[in-house]
């Protein structure tokens, strides 16, 4: 079996390559619309969720990044045109969303999407003894779990 330069089989590599592109697609329009929500949020919790969407836009940014420089740390690749990542992402590109209860409502169907690709990646990496992808994976699962519970309350789910 042959191994790339930081000691992961090449075969396994190239899986978990894919699916951080995958992940990395989902993260760019997760990204996009949350920076719509807070440009275009309006009503009587204009200030706060113009600051949350905010925050959550930023961290998008920053995972963003992450990910794409973990694929280059594999040995591939990440995926950098706007046209791939509407091509491979499950997270649809939303427009004119300025009710906040409809934003939060997107909010928390692009975690769900982010938390179980990460799920599948967490198991991808474990098998591939690839502790770089595992831990990014584990803090991303273990912030966005707490934010979906948040937000979840924020609606009174």
């Amino acid at each position: 079996m042959a191994k790339n330069i930081i000691g992961i089989e090449t075969e396994k590599a190239a899986q978990l390559a894919e699916k951080l592109n995958l992940l990395l697609s989902n993260y760019q329009l997760f990204y996009i619309n949350a920076r719509g929500f807070h440009w275009n949020i309006a009503g009587e919790k204009f200030f706060e969720l113009h600051a949350k969407f905010e925050e959550l836009y930023n961290d998008a940014f920053l995972k963003i990044d992450e990910i794409a420089e973990r694929i280059l740390t594999l040995g591939y690749t990440p995926f950098h045109t706007y046209t791939t990542y509407l091509k491979h992402a499950t997270i649809k590109e939303l427009s004119d969303v300025s009710d906040g209860r409809k934003a939060i409502e997107e909010v928390l169907n692009g975690f769900s999407v982010l938390i179980n690709a990460e799920r599948e990646l967490l198991e991808l990496s474990d098998d591939a003894n690839d502790e770089g992808t595992t831990a990014l994976m584990s803090d991303y699962i273990r912030e966005q779990e707490k934010l979906v519970w948040m937000y979840s309350a924020y609606l009174n789910r």
